[in-house]
């Protein structure tokens, strides 16, 4: 896997030199739960705010944002956190989620800029004994047609290979477009193993490879931020903050990605 270069983002969602950008950032949220065992999604909503979203972010994917039992009920106050950040919650039809009480599917929820014009949403299952699932979401982000692939996977390496291999087949019958895969991916081999090869899901992805968990001193590159051509990632940050280190497990990782020139 080819590495992203690091260092401070530059602005996010903003065209310079003819060229698109779109920024991210993916959290895997630990249902509210914090690491002094408190239950406060409320927390998670202000650190949202106040540590983790930027002004003029294009895209928001938390995992682990519905609870884990079914029916998968959300527990976010999703108009605060659309009116805090500017972005929109994209699964308002029930088609797009695992269920009426739940904001997302099997945990990921994504978010994206009112600019981004959303074309459709699917679902797509992935084995395994532990119920996971992916987000794929089809937009327009000026003229650019985009996609975004928000997920989970598995601890178990034979099981994400298994997954990636069914999004891979998943994602080759749908339209070619430049690809986000975003998530915690669960892989903690720096060079992403067979099952973020392109041998086994037919992407070509790249990206960073950056340490995100454990929240207090992350050693492992659980958590990623990869495309496919024409895209590629060209800045990340793991974030840090107070409310980060108590809200959950995991820090954020922000990203900015080059789409290529607009015509």
């Amino acid at each position: 896997m080819v590495s992203a270069r690091h260092g401070n983002m530059r602005g996010f969602g903003r065209v310079a030199d003819g060229t698109a950008h779109f920024s991210c950032v993916s959290w895997n949220i630990h249902r509210g739960r914090g690491n002094d065992g408190v239950l406060d999604p409320g927390r998670t909503a202000r650190v949202l705010r106040d540590e983790v979203c930027s002004p003029g972010q294009d895209a928001l994917i938390l995992q682990e944002a519905d609870e884990e039992a079914h029916p998968h009920r959300g527990f976010l106050d999703l108009g605060k956190i659309e009116s805090d950040t500017g972005l929109r919650h994209v699964h308002a039809d029930l088609d797009s989620r695992w269920g009426v009480h739940s904001h997302g599917f099997l945990g990921t929820v994504v978010f994206l800029h009112p600019d981004c014009h959303v074309e459709n949403i699917a679902l797509v299952d992935l084995p395994g004994h532990c119920h996971r699932g992916a987000v794929v979401v089809d937009f327009v982000k000026g003229n650019l047609p985009l996609r975004l692939v928000g997920t989970h996977l598995s601890l178990l390496q034979g099981l994400r290979v298994a997954q990636m291999r069914t999004l891979g087949q998943h994602l080759f019958r749908r339209d070619a477009r430049a690809t986000l895969l975003c998530g915690d991916l669960n892989e903690w081999r720096p060079w992403g193993g067979l099952a973020l090869s392109s041998s086994l899901t037919g992407l070509q992805l790249s990206g960073p490879v950056r340490a995100t968990f454990p929240v207090g001193r992350p050693f492992l590159p659980l958590d990623r931020v990869l495309v496919t051509p024409p895209a590629r990632v060209i800045s990340t940050q793991v974030l840090d903050g107070p409310g980060i280190r108590v809200a959950s497990d995991h820090r954020p990782l922000r990203a900015e990605i080059e789409l290529g020139p607009v015509s």
